[in-house]
């Protein structure tokens, strides 16, 4: 039996379709189940904001939650920013060592969190750092450095160096050429690569967790901590704002860039 174009049509388009329920069914359940009033998710679901008003209350939760937050912008603005220095470097400039700098941004991509959390922790020990808010913030940056330099380094290697080499014979000077004409042409990469850093940083656990002292946590740390003591819908309920506001987010650049090619 000859299998025509149509029918893998049929089958990729399934299989797509399989794939985003997989996705996004649970969320959807969890969406569903912050407005549920009951505590052990009985069925049917009886609506009620109940638990987003005791969400309102919770000080742990919104605690964690800004904690959160700060941590993930601060780490964005600076792994962004020392993140596309660097790939500008190493797509611009030829130094001794470049190709072992480029290769050792790798391993900590691959390697376990649970290890570089390990480590992290007996090194600021050792030296001194200890832990809190700023170790934490220390650890996302080394862990979102080497996905902003990759991000940004693949948009780079999408042009090259000429546009640049024409500002200069212009007389542009070194800073203009990097304002004027590489950092719009690097702003699609700049912009993917701060949205993996706030995300790699937002949704971290392992790092802030080891690293976070006595009494101050992040979200995932306290939603892990909620699991473990008792889970409370009101872990939907927050989680569920987050979920609106990332999507949101994502939306509106989608809707504002160009994403996926010319509209």
């Amino acid at each position: 039996m000859r299998v025509t174009a149509r029918t893998w049509d049929w089958v990729g388009r399934s299989f797509l379709v399989l794939v985003l329920i997989f996705l996004y069914l649970p969320i959807f359940v969890l969406a569903l189940m912050s407005f549920n009033e009951s505590v052990l998710y009985e069925l049917p679901i009886r609506g009620t904001f109940k638990w987003y008003v005791e969400l309102a209350g919770n000080d742990r939760l919104i605690t964690a939650g800004l904690n959160s937050l700060w941590v993930a912008l601060a780490n964005t603005v600076i792994a962004t920013t020392l993140g596309t220095m660097a790939a500008f470097a190493f797509a611009r400039y030829k130094f001794r060592g470049r190709t072992i700098l480029q290769l050792l941004l790798f391993p900590p991509i691959t390697i376990p969190w649970l290890i570089i959390g390990t480590s992290m922790l007996i090194m600021f020990f050792w030296t001194g750092i200890g832990r809190g808010l700023h170790a934490m913030l220390l650890g996302h940056v080394a862990l979102s450095l080497p996905y902003v330099i990759v991000v940004v380094g693949a948009r780079l290697a999408s042009f090259g160096p000429e546009l640049e080499e024409a500002a200069a014979s212009l007389g542009a000077t070194p800073l203009q050429r990097f304002l004027r004409v590489s950092v719009p042409l690097m702003a699609p990469g700049i912009v993917a690569a701060s949205l993996f850093a706030f995300a790699v940083s937002f949704d971290q656990f392992v790092i802030s967790y080891f690293l976070a002292p006595p009494g101050v946590s992040t979200l995932p740390v306290e939603i892990y901590s909620a699991i473990r003591k008792g889970f409370t819908p009101e872990v939907n309920a927050i989680s569920t704002i987050v979920i609106v506001i990332s999507m949101g987010l994502l939306l509106l650049f989608a809707r504002f860039s160009r994403f996926g090619g010319e509209r």
